[in-house]
């Protein structure tokens, strides 16, 4: 399957899609430094969501997909160096809405679950 959404965004900073398939994506994330937030080597929530919402994008995977509302817990510390797995899975469609469950992980630890609601639009957000 053809990713169709997103191909210009920054992969080394929201992850790289390594499995795609109709309704499901899952993209992998590598920290880096680049995403250091203290000297502990804490990476930034942000990184992650960015990632996340990568995953639940490319999960929908329609040039005009936008996101339109989400909810995001973040369950333990992601740290420098580490590979986040974001696995996102269409679970509801209603017309163009989409709701997407994004859940990540670092090895057998749960890092994050969040909900993507999303709406496919006729036109691209930005011509509209």
């Amino acid at each position: 399957m053809e990713l169709k959404t997103h191909l210009k965004i920054d992969r080394s900073l929201c992850g790289e899609v390594v499995v795609l398939e109709e309704g499901y994506a899952k993209v992998e994330l590598e920290t880096t430094e680049r995403m250091r937030a203290d000297e502990e080597g804490l990476v930034h929530g942000g990184f992650c969501f960015g990632a996340a919402d990568f995953a639940a994008m490319a999960a929908v995977n329609d040039h005009n997909v936008v996101l339109a509302k989400s909810t995001s817990k973040f369950i333990a510390p992601v740290r420098v160096g580490e590979i986040v797995v974001f696995e996102a899975e269409v679970v509801s469609q209603e017309g163009r809405k989409r709701q997407v469950k994004v859940t990540g992980n670092v090895e057998q630890t749960d890092v994050y679950e969040g909900t993507f609601d999303t709406v496919v639009l006729e036109n691209h957000v930005l011509s509209i």
